[in-house]
């Protein structure tokens, strides 16, 4: 399966070909800051049913998808390719668009990206997994290496399962 692509500086021309820009990030992440014109549907809520309504509403004819930088956007490609959806996905997502100075919205300070949430958390864990085995007991060392075990997974599957689980967190609604 082939999912076609664009650099973030012809974002304006589908915008003005009338095309439904579409930002796949949870909705913490959209207030923090997205491109100009843009609609917010989390990647989780993503359906051919949602997003077609969504377009018939804006009188599209083709759905540019955006997340942070491109992955979200490319996942919620595969699951609406093949539903008589015409999908571009922006190379590089939101932070391309900002790198290429397309005018941003920002509605809130936002919050932390799901991607330095992931990390914060992971360094934590880590770290209090190190603190406890040397000072508490050995067998605290492996909270660091199931964490360690989860990131290579992460790197090699690029499936992060807590992500996932950050992406639910009260404060990234």
């Amino acid at each position: 399966m082939i999912i076609e692509t664009i650099a973030a500086d012809q974002v304006p021309s589908e915008r003005e070909a009338d095309s439904l820009l579409l930002d796949v990030r949870s909705p913490a992440e959209f207030r923090g800051g997205h491109v100009r014109g843009a609609i917010n549907l989390p990647l989780e809520a993503v359906t051919v049913a949602k997003v077609s309504a969504l377009r018939g509403q804006h009188t599209a004819r083709r759905v540019v998808l955006l997340c942070a930088a491109g992955k979200r956007a490319t996942v919620a490609a595969e699951r609406l390719t093949g539903k008589g959806l015409h999908l571009i996905v922006v190379s590089g997502g939101t932070a391309a668009c900002a790198t290429a100075g397309l005018p941003l919205d920002k509605t809130s300070n936002g919050v932390i990206s799901i991607e330095r949430q992931v990390r914060i958390a992971a360094g934590t864990l880590v770290f209090g997994g190190v603190l406890l085995g040397a000072n508490v007991h050995p067998g605290f060392y492996g909270l660091s290496g199931f964490i360690g075990a989860g990131l290579i997974f992460a790197g090699v599957t690029d499936w992060c399962g807590m992500g996932l689980l950050i992406a639910k967190a009260p404060w990234n609604k």
